[in-house]
C-alpha cells in the first residue's frame, strides 16, 4: 500500500513540474540585473563602460548567503567626463541631417569603478540588457551594437575578451596596451588611440635625447604597465640606455608600493620612467610626498601625465618638471556648454524643479558647478571619434542617403559593424582624419607636456614638443628644450648617468658585474687615440704618426737625423774643418820646404798624396751630416771607404819605402830599383782600385738608401741610411782593416831601423791609434741609437784621421818649424854614421 502511494505522489510531482515548465519562460537572468548609470533609448544602441568612480567596496563572498551589491565611491572626474562626451557626440549625431538622418542612437553607460570585476558585470549587462526574462530562447541579438570603453587596458581586455566571441565591437579611447593589437585574440577590438608600441619607443628616444643613460623604471602590475614597460626596456636597450631597477606594484598591494619607495630612495638614477595608470601614480605620489623624496625627473605616459587628480598642494614638489606624452587636446563647438549646463538640465535631469531623481548619485551632483577641467580635456576627441566611427559604420550598413534616409529594415549584426569599422575613413569637424590600421588602432600622435607652475601659481601642463608617427623619419619627434622647466624649477638639464662620459683620449672599460652604462675611463696607450666621447677602444696611429699629449689626435712624428744646425752637428763640423785646415797647413809647410833634406828623405810625393787623402777623409765626414737622401747615402759610405783606403795605401807605401831604403844601404843590395817611384804609385793605385771595385759591386747589387726607422723609437722617426747590403759595408771596413793590419805589421818590423831614415815607429803608433779607434767603433756603432750611430761613425773618421795626421807629420813639422838646424843632410847622414859605428 505504501509503495502504491509513493508512486502516485511521484507521478503527481512530474505532472506538476511539466505544467510549470510549460508556463515558465526558459531564459531568465540568474540574480539581479545591472542597470546603467545613464541611458537613452534609440533605434540602435551604443554601450559605454567608464570608471566614473575610482574605488570599489568588495562584497563578502560566502556560500551561505547571497553577495551584496558592489558599491563604488570617490568620483573619478576624468571618467565622468568621458561618459558626458559620449552623450554629447550621440546627441550631435541624432541632430545631424547627413549622418544617420532618420535613425536615432541610444546609449547605455555603466560605471566600472576602475575594477576588472565591475567591468565584467558591465559588459555582461551591455550584452544581455536589463530585462528579467527573454522568452524560451537565450540566444538572440545583443542589447548594444558596439561598446565604447574602457579607459584602462586591463578592464578593456575584460571587455574585449568577453564580447569577442559574440563579435561585438569594442572601441577604446585610451587603452594603449600593445597586447590588444593581436587580431587573433581580439578580432573585434578597435581604438582611437595608438598602441603603446609607439609611446614606449618614444619614451626611450626621449631619454636618449637628453643623455640620460641611467634610469629607474616603475610600472603598474597590470597588462597596461607590464606590456608597456617590456617594450620600453627593449627599446631602451637598443638606444644604449641602462635601467638601474624595474619595479612594479598594483593599486591593491601597499607592501609592494613601500618596496618601490625604498628602492627609489636608495637608487642613484635621477630619472624615473613611470609606466602607470593614474591610480597607481596617485598612490606612488602620496608615498613620495610623505617620505619627502623630491628633485627626481619623472618621465610619464598619457595615462597620468595630464591627470588633474594628481595635482595637489604637495604634488608639484615631487612631479614638478615631469615630462611625458599626452593625447592632444581638441575642442568641439558646443561641448563646453553641454558639459557645464545642458547635460545637467536635459540628460541628467537635475534642474531646480526636479532634484529627487538625483539622490542616488549625490556625489555626481557635487560636480555640477565645477568646470575648471573642461578646457584641459584631452581624451574628448578620442571618444568623439569612436562614436562617429560607429555612426559611420552604421550609416554604411543601413545604406543611408540624404534624400531617402536609412533602410531600417536591415537587420544589423555586431559582426557587420566590425567589418564596416575596418573600412571607415572620414574627417571630423576639427579636421582630424579617422581610420583604423590593420591592428585596429589609430595613428600615433602625442603632445609632449611639461609640469610647470603658471603665473597664478597653478600647475600647468605646458606643451614643449610633439611626436607624430605619420611624419617622415627625422620629423616625427620634435622637442623645444629651451621651454622646459626641470625639477625644483631649474633651467639646467639634469644629469642621470652611471658613469660620466669618457672624454676623447680615453676609452671605456666595463665595471665587472654592472650594466654596460657603468664603466671606468682609462687613458689610451702611447701611439693610440680616441677622438670621440665614450669610445669603446682606442685606435692605433699610422706608422708615421704618434698620439699627442691628450691622446685625442694623431700628429706626425718628429723626423730625427743629424742636423747641420744642432749642437752636435756644429761641433763635428768644427773639428772636420779644423782637420782640413790643419792638413792644408801641413801641406803648405811641406810645399814651402819641399827641397829640404827632411822632406826629401821622407818621400815627398807619398807625403803630399797622404795629406791629400787625409783632407778627403776629413771632408767625407760632412756627407754623414744632414738629411739622408739617395745620393748622400751612397756617397757617404763609398767616399769614406775609398778615401781611407787611399790614405792607408799611402802609409803602407811609406812603410815599404822605409824598409826598402834600409835594405838598399846594405852591401850588394839593389832593392830600391824594384820599389821606385813608379812601383810606389802603382801600389797605391792597385790597393785603392780594389776598394773601388768593392764599392761598385756594393752600389750595383744592393746600394744604401734612405730609410725611415719607426721601430727604434715609438714617438719619432729616425731617418737614416740603410746599408742595403751589410756584406758590402763590412767588406769595405774589412778591407780597410786588412790594409791597416798589414801596415802595422810592416811598421812594427821596421821600428828599430836607424832614426834618420826611419819613420816606422811613428807609423806604428798611428796604426795603433787607427786600429784602436775602429775596433772600439764596431760595438759603439752597433749599440748607438738613431742619429748617434752617425755621430759615432763621424767621430771614428775624425779620430783616425787626426791620429794619422798628428803621428806621422807632427814630428817633421816640429823639426821644420822649431828645429831648422836639424833639417840638414849632414845632420841626417851624421846621425846615421854615428849609429852604425
Amino acid at each position: 500500500m505504501l509503495q502504491v502511494m509513493t508512486g502516485l505522489v511521484f507521478v503527481w510531482f512530474l505532472l506538476a513540474f511539466g505544467a510549470a515548465e510549460e508556463e515558465a519562460p526558459l531564459c531568465q537572468i540568474l540574480g539581479s540585473p545591472e542597470f546603467p548609470l545613464l541611458s537613452q533609448e534609440g533605434d540602435v544602441t551604443i554601450g559605454g563602460a567608464f570608471s566614473i568612480h575610482r574605488k570599489i567596496t568588495q562584497p563578502s563572498f560566502s556560500s551561505t548567503e547571497k553577495p551584496t551589491r558592489l558599491t563604488c565611491s570617490s568620483v573619478n572626474l576624468r571618467g565622468f567626463r568621458f561618459a558626458q562626451i559620449m552623450m554629447f557626440a550621440i546627441k550631435e549625431i541624432n541632430k545631424s541631417e547627413f549622418l544617420l538622418p532618420n535613425v536615432s542612437i541610444g546609449y547605455r553607460i555603466y560605471d566600472s569603478c576602475a575594477s576588472t570585476l565591475s567591468s565584467m558585470r558591465a559588459v555582461m549587462a551591455l550584452m544581455n540588457g536589463d530585462e528579467w526574462t527573454l522568452g524560451k530562447s537565450c540566444s538572440g541579438q545583443s542589447a548594444v551594437h558596439a561598446i565604447i570603453g574602457e579607459s584602462e587596458s586591463s578592464s578593456t581586455i575584460v571587455l574585449a575578451r568577453t564580447a569577442g566571441p559574440f563579435k561585438i565591437p569594442v572601441i577604446s579611447h585610451s587603452a594603449t596596451c600593445e597586447c590588444l593589437s593581436n587580431r587573433k585574440e581580439y578580432p573585434s577590438f578597435f581604438r582611437t588611440i595608438a598602441s603603446d608600441l609607439y609611446q614606449s619607443r618614444a619614451l626611450a628616444q626621449m631619454v636618449k635625447h637628453f643623455g640620460w643613460t641611467w634610469v629607474g623604471a616603475v610600472n603598474s602590475d597590470s597588462d597596461y604597465g607590464n606590456n608597456g614597460m617590456a617594450i620600453f626596456l627593449a627599446a631602451a636597450q637598443e638606444e644604449g640606455v641602462c635601467v638601474e631597477y624595474t619595479e612594479k606594484f598594483h593599486r591593491a598591494e601597499p607592501e609592494k608600493l613601500m618596496k618601490v619607495v625604498e628602492v627609489i630612495q636608495k637608487s642613484t638614477a635621477r630619472v624615473i620612467v613611470g609606466f602607470m595608470a593614474n591610480v597607481e601614480m596617485d598612490h606612488l605620489l602620496e608615498q613620495l610626498s610623505e617620505h619627502n623624496i623630491t628633485g627626481l625627473q619623472f618621465i610619464g605616459v598619457e595615462a597620468w601625465i595630464t591627470a588633474d587628480s594628481l595635482v595637489t598642494p604637495t604634488s608639484y614638489s615631487v612631479l614638478g618638471g615631469s615630462l611625458g606624452f599626452a593625447v592632444q587636446k581638441a575642442n568641439f563647438s558646443g561641448l563646453d556648454d553641454f558639459l557645464i549646463k545642458d547635460f545637467w538640465e536635459t540628460e541628467f535631469k537635475c534642474n531646480n524643479i526636479n532634484m529627487d531623481t538625483c539622490k542616488e548619485n549625490q556625489d555626481l551632483i557635487e560636480l555640477r558647478d565645477y568646470y575648471d577641467d573642461v578646457a584641459k580635456l584631452r581624451y574628448s576627441s578620442n571618444i568623439y571619434k569612436a562614436i562617429y566611427a560607429v555612426a559611420h559604420s552604421l550609416h554604411n550598413i543601413l545604406k543611408c542617403s540624404e534624400s531617402q534616409g536609412c533602410d531600417k529594415t536591415v537587420n544589423i549584426t555586431p559582426w557587420q559593424v566590425v567589418e564596416s569599422l575596418k573600412q571607415v575613413n572620414f574627417t571630423i569637424k576639427n579636421g582630424d582624419q579617422v581610420w583604423f590600421d590593420s591592428t585596429g588602432a589609430a595613428v600615433a600622435r602625442y603632445e609632449v607636456v611639461n609640469w610647470q607652475l603658471g603665473s597664478d601659481g597653478k600647475v600647468q601642463f605646458k606643451p614643449v614638443g610633439y611626436y607624430d608617427a605619420s611624419l617622415p623619419p627625422g620629423q616625427k619627434f620634435v622637442l623645444k628644450t629651451e621651454a622646459i622647466i626641470w625639477p625644483e624649477g631649474k633651467t639646467e638639464l639634469p644629469v642621470s648617468v652611471c658613469s660620466e662620459r669618457c672624454q676623447p683620449g680615453t676609452y671605456k672599460v666595463l665595471q665587472k658585474g654592472k650594466p654596460v652604462c657603468c664603466y671606468d675611463c682609462l687613458p689610451c696607450a702611447e701611439g693610440e687615440i680616441s677622438n670621440s666621447t665614450d669610445s669603446n677602444d682606442c685606435k692605433k696611429c699610422p706608422e708615421e704618426y704618434w698620439s699627442n699629449q691628450n691622446r685625442n689626435a694623431c700628429i706626425l712624428k718628429n723626423v730625427e737625423f743629424l742636423y747641420f744646425t744642432e749642437v752636435m752637428g756644429i761641433i763635428l763640423i768644427f773639428f772636420t774643418l779644423f782637420g782640413v785646415l790643419l792638413t792644408i797647413t801641413v801641406a803648405t809647410l811641406f810645399l814651402i820646404n819641399k827641397d829640404s833634406p827632411l822632406v826629401k828623405a821622407n818621400n815627398s810625393e807619398l807625403s803630399f798624396l797622404l795629406l791629400f787623402s787625409l783632407t778627403l777623409c776629413f771632408l767625407c765626414s760632412l756627407t754623414f751630416i744632414g738629411r739622408p737622401s739617395e745620393w748622400s747615402c751612397m756617397l757617404r759610405h763609398t767616399a769614406f771607404g775609398i778615401t781611407f783606403v787611399l790614405c792607408i795605401s799611402c802609409v803602407l807605401g811609406k812603410t815599404l819605402v822605409v824598409l826598402m831604403a834600409f835594405r838598399a844601404t846594405l852591401p850588394g843590395s839593389n832593392m830600391m830599383k824594384w820599389f821606385g817611384p813608379t812601383q810606389q804609385r802603382l801600389s797605391v793605385l792597385g790597393f785603392t782600385l780594389i776598394q773601388v771595385i768593392i764599392c761598385i759591386l756594393w752600389l750595383t747589387i744592393n746600394p744604401p738608401f734612405p730609410f725611415k726607422n719607426v721601430l727604434l723609437y715609438k714617438d719619432r722617426i729616425i731617418l737614416e741610411c740603410h746599408l742595403g747590403s751589410a756584406v758590402g759595408f763590412w767588406a769595405v771596413l774589412g778591407y780597410i782593416g786588412l790594409l791597416a793590419l798589414l801596415c802595422f805589421v810592416l811598421a812594427f818590423l821596421a821600428r828599430k831601423l836607424p832614426d834618420n831614415f826611419n819613420e816606422a815607429k811613428f807609423i806604428t803608433f798611428s796604426m795603433l791609434i787607427f786600429s784602436a779607434v775602429w775596433i772600439t767603433f764596431i760595438p759603439a756603432y752597433v749599440s748607438s741609437p738613431g742619429k748617434f750611430t752617425v755621430a759615432v761613425e763621424i767621430f771614428a773618421i775624425l779620430a783616425s784621421s787626426y791620429g794619422l795626421l798628428l803621428c806621422i807629420f807632427a814630428p817633421k813639422c816640429f823639426i821644420i818649424v822649431l828645429k831648422p838646424e836639424l833639417n840638414t843632410k849632414r845632420h841626417l847622414m851624421g846621425k846615421t854614421e854615428s849609429k852604425y859605428n
